[in-house]
């Protein structure tokens, strides 16, 4: 297999190409996308008379510790997804992500270090988003993780590996941050005491979905767990949703949740870490907009309750963001990376701020 002498890639990383394309020539290999977890690569091909584009990536384990349960649960969803769009006559090569299996079957390689690789297929003539250049775009991406939701509705959810156990178990994350406020391992409690004293007045909010969880009042779902603008791949030409990426964190979960963090993400005013509070604002209007997209893309799979408990998921997973990101200040920043001083303050406050204004807005979870 012939290897180009202008890739990025090393030669080990040709032989993780070689575990997928035994007989195929590697034209390019090329660093790709701006992800912050995985090591992504774009690849060009050869053979069978016409060139082919796909996505190598090394999957974090310090992240994802069971990367082979990781891929079970993502090959489980994307095949199930593929059938109900070849079933609909949609185009399976660009609305699903296509994972290919390496010489051994497996959808990954393990590499002699112990790294965990995969191979899909590369969406031609479509873009990610990091910020939505208007309206419409936000729209389509709230259509897309609808649209997820809908396909996925009778997806046996208790069948996949929880990757991140605990990830919205919110009162679990209060309880962490009550220990991170007891311990102080900074020494910063003092000097924070009014945002502490906002969310702990709060921590009854922290209960208010797992609580309708285990009354069987909202339903376990299939959940994508990172529902931001960027992983959803938009046409080029049509500029409508395509796919929806990043399926690492896909789990059972609540829909709200996922709601709920594009929420946060998308209908603020200001960036996560914004240390002007003046510029930080809850959106209502990108609220509505996204909120109708959702339940377009839905087409009538959420229950009646778990749409009249989309607002709790805004303001549930704001509170949980907002304890995570003030915890980790507390104990001294050593989860979320830093770039400057005081950041993880920062981003603690912009939650505490939007969730004052959702609060406000959506009066409590009713509209």
């Amino acid at each position: 297999m012939p290897e180009n002498r202008n890739t990025t890639l090393d030669r080990s990383c040709f032989e993780i190409l070689r575990a997928f394309f035994p007989n195929r020539e590697i034209l390019s290999c090329e660093p790709f996308g701006n992800g912050h977890i995985n090591d992504t690569y774009r690849i060009r091909t050869g053979g069978t008379g016409e060139e082919n584009a796909f996505v190598l990536q090394r999957i974090n384990r310090k992240v994802f510790t069971n990367p082979p349960a990781l891929m079970e649960n993502v090959c489980a969803v994307t095949s199930w997804i593929a059938g109900k769009i070849a079933a609909e006559g949609g185009d399976v090569r660009r609305e699903v992500l296509t994972f290919l299996p390496a010489a051994d079957g497996r959808f990954f390689y393990r590499d002699p270090e112990g790294e965990y690789w995969r191979v899909s297929l590369l969406i031609e003539g479509a873009d990610c988003f990091e910020t939505a250049q208007n309206e419409d775009i936000f729209y389509q991406s709230a259509l897309a993780f609808g649209r997820f939701q809908r396909q996925l509705a009778d997806f046996p959810a208790k069948n996949l590996c929880e990757v991140i156990p605990g990830f919205h178990n919110t009162p679990v994350r209060c309880q962490a941050f009550e220990a991170s406020v007891k311990r102080d391992a900074a020494g910063r409690a003092g000097a924070v005491s009014e945002e502490i004293r906002f969310l702990t007045e709060r921590k009854a909010l922290s209960g208010r979905l797992m609580q309708a969880l285990a009354e069987g009042t909202l339903p376990l779902r299939v959940t994508h767990n990172d529902t931001k603008l960027n992983n959803v791949m938009i046409d080029r030409a049509t500029r409508k949703a395509l796919c929806v990426l990043d399926l690492d964190t896909v789990m059972p979960g609540l829909s709200a949740t996922d709601f709920g963090d594009a929420i946060r993400f998308g209908a603020s005013t200001a960036a996560e870490d914004e240390p002007d509070l003046s510029k930080v604002h809850f959106d209502r209007h990108l609220y509505d907009v996204y909120r109708d997209g959702f339940i377009e893309g839905c087409g009538g799979a959420l229950t009646a309750k778990e749409l009249a408990m989309l607002p709790d998921g805004a303001m549930v997973i704001t509170y949980e963001q907002a304890l995570r990101f003030l915890a980790d200040y507390l104990d001294g920043d050593v989860y979320y990376k830093t770039s400057r001083p005081g950041q993880n303050l920062d981003r603690a406050r912009t939650q505490i701020r939007l969730l004052q204004e959702m609060e406000a807005s959506l009066k409590n979870g009713e509209e």
